[in-house]
């Protein structure tokens, strides 16, 4: 992953979320709780599916799943995000900036096909109850999760082989508190049109499509399944949201996108072990 040998850009200067030294500290006492929680949470609903066998189900599988993705996804910004609202000079090396892009597309790529898993079994348990267990099989489960992976890493890898060949000779301020494709293209010495459509292309694609067949799914069941899917639509908002915005209609003029990718990276995969666990009799049981 060496940066071409025409870049002079060693290091990347994140601006962060704000200038204020006051708003920084209690950032980072909110985001230190949250990320705390995200971790618990998370880490929990894993560790109960594991070895709780009343929760080896198709449902509970693909949850698990999820929640090891949102404890990836959340590590791969937030800790970084926390320790940079102390410094002064928030610095990221070029390595670790794209390190940091790639660890984000691929995983991003696996939750979204995680949560059309998700969406998808809930409409065969709703829709299809006599044939559920012969649809969603543990060889289908597993299908799901493998294919998640495959589809994040050629999603992430198809734009990263294009990115990492751009020349970097200045300026190298990014103004967010992670590096991503849009931001660091335009930090490019060399026209970086062609690649900014190549990254609304593929992620926003990626974006609009899978948001657009879960709402789809949704509207099969939304009548007589309205409260059980109520929670599952509030995260696939959350999530698809900012990246729509970013990618749809690719590298703003403004700052709001960083702030909205902060539902990506803290709120979802907070709520996540709220939403499927407090109000989940089977996962309730367990814990008690």
């Amino acid at each position: 992953m060496d940066k071409p040998n025409d870049s002079v850009v060693s290091e990347f200067v994140l601006l962060g979320l704000s200038g204020s030294w006051e708003t920084e500290v209690f950032l980072m006492m909110i985001f230190s709780s949250i990320y705390l929680g995200i971790i618990l949470g998370n880490l929990s609903i894993l560790f109960l599916v594991i070895f709780d066998s009343h929760l080896h189900s198709p449902m509970y599988f693909l949850l698990a799943n999820l929640s090891f993705i949102d404890v990836g996804l959340s590590s791969t910004t937030v800790p970084k995000m926390i320790t940079d609202l102390l410094k002064e000079h928030k610095i990221i090396s070029f390595k670790g900036c794209m390190t940091q892009i790639c660890f984000i597309h691929i995983m991003g790529g696996v939750e979204m096909v995680l949560l059309m898993a998700m969406a998808f079994d809930r409409y065969t348990a709703i829709c299809k109850p006599l044939h559920y267990s012969n649809i969603m099989s543990p060889k289908i489960c597993v299908s799901f999760v493998i294919t998640g992976w495959v589809i994040g890493v050629i999603h992430a890898m198809s734009q990263f082989a294009f990115i990492i060949n751009l020349s970097f000779c200045g300026p190298n301020k990014v103004d967010s508190f992670y590096c991503d494709f849009p931001r660091i293209i335009k930090l490019a010495c060399t026209n970086g049109a062609k690649f900014e459509f190549i990254v609304a292309a593929n992620s926003g694609f990626m974006s609009m499509g899978t948001f657009f067949l879960l709402i789809l799914s949704y509207i099969f069941i939304l009548v007589t399944a309205f409260v059980t899917l109520s929670a599952h639509i509030t995260v696939v908002v959350l999530f698809f949201t900012p990246c729509m915005f970013l990618y749809v209609w690719p590298f703003p003029r403004s700052s709001v996108d960083k702030h909205l990718f902060i539902a990506d990276f803290a709120i979802t995969p907070t709520l996540n072990p709220i939403i499927y666990t407090l109000r989940n009799k089977d996962i309730k049981v367990p814990i008690k």
